[in-house]
């Protein structure tokens, strides 16, 4: 029997209950009288029952050896696993396999159906939150590179805090829950995390977790209760995985430009709390309305924030160097060969000795990298003048055209000892600001006042506003004029000349 449509079910069974016969009907409707009984008994098309288990002769026999396969690849890695082309091939060549690779394939696909897994629904209570990172590309700066974003999500209520960092390093984790909590103006009461190695350092056989040290500062500063999902299971915090993406649909589409990382944030907070005026989907109050829930349950701000900074040890090097994850970062030569301390925060890296700040650097993500500050190192250089030309500090160090032409006509004049004098010039920059010293220098130029006595006079008296008084004994380099008493006798040896040449 064909398929028949509803409508002609339903004018069979008119036709029977006003009084025909089913022969009659059979003839009217032209389908055959055991279509007729069947529309009697069903009130619409009952479509195809099966009655018995199909048999599969030729698969029944291999079923076993196919699903011990299978169980197998759980162990290994996912691109490794058997497909049902690699089963068809070893069922033939190693068991004799004499069927049709639809079957394999039919079964496999089946048997995954079953074995999917299933999740049961959850309820957030008010107050707690999940947190991951995701990555897309970004340009900062004029150069296009891949940007880590922090995300933190509130299931209850589906607001959000998104913050972008240039690596997904472990101060990048803290301080993205700093901001997101100053954002939010309250505290979490409890946070689902993956296991990322930032935050778990070792997961013991018993299922716990043993922390980072920063992490667990940072926890215990604020009081949060942290809670993970089993590993390579993101379903267990699925609300912030889906935040994830939809932050990169919406936030990071098209390729986001910004000046700096900075201006990056700044619009990206803009963009959560615009997006607290959406109804979600099954909701009917707006992301806003439902977040204030949120923060009736959550916990106040501390009276500080936690610093969010990695924090090492280490001792400068003989070339004024500390290194800080491969990477180097001179310090002044003062300090040469003594132990400090490092805090590296997201952006920069402060190092210092005893209560002393000493060094500031922005933080390199590179590998093997130096980072010169060159004032750290002139008053090396200013004893160790030979070394001036070829001091790597110094390379690239961008200043302005006339410390170039400052620095020519001290070593035209003076030589050796002009390089010093230079130096001692480019020194005055640990006191003074590099717009000063450039107006001092220019205007040195212009006096043809050539020295480093000079360029601090005249940078003093322009922080000072008070004009000028240089003292040109103290240049002795400088083409002298002598200018002697005039006698009337004088003008004879003139007269004298005249009377020679006549």
């Amino acid at each position: 029997m064909g398929i028949y449509s509803v409508e002609l079910y339903l004018q069979v069974r008119l036709a029977c209950a006003d009084g025909m016969s089913q022969r009659a009907a059979a003839k009217r409707f032209n389908v055959s009288r055991d279509t007729v009984r069947k529309m009697l008994s069903f009130s619409s098309p009952p479509g195809y029952r099966r009655q018995s288990v199909p048999q599969r002769p030729k698969l029944d026999g291999f079923v076993a050896i196919i699903d011990g396969w299978l169980e197998g690849d759980r162990s290994v890695p996912r691109k490794q696993r058997h497909t049902a082309k690699r089963v068809f091939d070893r069922l033939r060549t190693e068991h004799g396999f004499t069927g049709g690779y639809t079957i394999i394939k039919d079964y496999i696909r089946e048997r995954e159906q079953r074995s999917r897994e299933m999740f049961v629904p959850l309820a957030h209570p008010a107050g707690d939150a999940q947190a991951d990172f995701g990555e897309a590309l970004v340009e900062i700066g004029g150069v296009e590179q891949k940007a880590y974003f922090f995300a933190l999500d509130l299931p209850h209520s589906d607001a959000c805090y998104v913050r972008a960092y240039p690596a997904a390093v472990a101060e990048a984790w803290v301080d993205g829950h700093v901001h997101a909590f100053a954002f939010f103006g309250a505290v979490p009461r409890s946070i689902v995390y993956d296991n990322d190695r930032c935050l778990v350092a070792k997961i013991l056989p018993d299922g716990t977790r043993q922390r980072a040290t920063l992490f667990s500062a940072f926890l215990s500063h604020y009081v949060i209760r942290d809670r993970y999902a089993r590993p390579g299971k993101g379903n267990e915090k699925g609300n912030v995985e889906g935040l994830v993406g939809y932050c990169r649909r919406n936030f990071m589409v098209p390729i986001p430009k910004f000046p700096t990382w900075e201006a990056f944030n700044l619009w990206l907070e803009e963009q959560c709390r615009e997006r607290q005026q959406d109804k979600v989907r099954g909701q009917s109050e707006t992301i806003g309305e439902r977040l204030q829930r949120d923060l009736a349950a959550m916990q106040p701000l501390p009276a500080t924030p936690f610093e969010a900074c990695d924090q090492k040890g280490g001792r400068v090097s003989s070339q004024s160097l500390v290194r800080y994850r491969t990477n180097d970062y001179s310090v002044p030569v003062a300090w040469g060969h003594q132990e400090v301390w490092i805090r590296a925060y997201v952006d920069e890296v402060v190092i210092g000795c005893r209560s002393e700040v000493i060094a500031r650097h922005p933080r390199c993500y590179a590998r093997e990298e130096v980072a010169f500050d060159p004032l750290h190192y002139l008053p090396l250089i200013e004893q160790k003048i030979n070394a001036f030309d070829q001091a790597a500090p110094l390379q690239g160090w961008d200043l302005p055209e006339a410390f170039t032409t400052l620095q020519r006509l001290m070593e035209g004049r003076m030589h050796k000892h002009g390089k010093r004098e230079y130096v001692q010039v480019l020194r005055l920059l640990e006191t003074f600001t590099l717009a000063d010293l450039q107006a001092a220098v220019e205007q040195a130029i212009d006096l043809g006042a050539i020295g480093f006595d000079a360029v601090k006079h005249l940078v003093l008296c322009r922080i000072e506003r008070v004009p000028p008084r240089l003292d040109l004994d103290v240049y002795p380099f400088l083409p002298r004029t002598t200018v002697e008493k005039t006698f009337a006798r004088a003008y004879l040896s003139l007269l004298s000349d005249r009377q020679e040449a006549a």
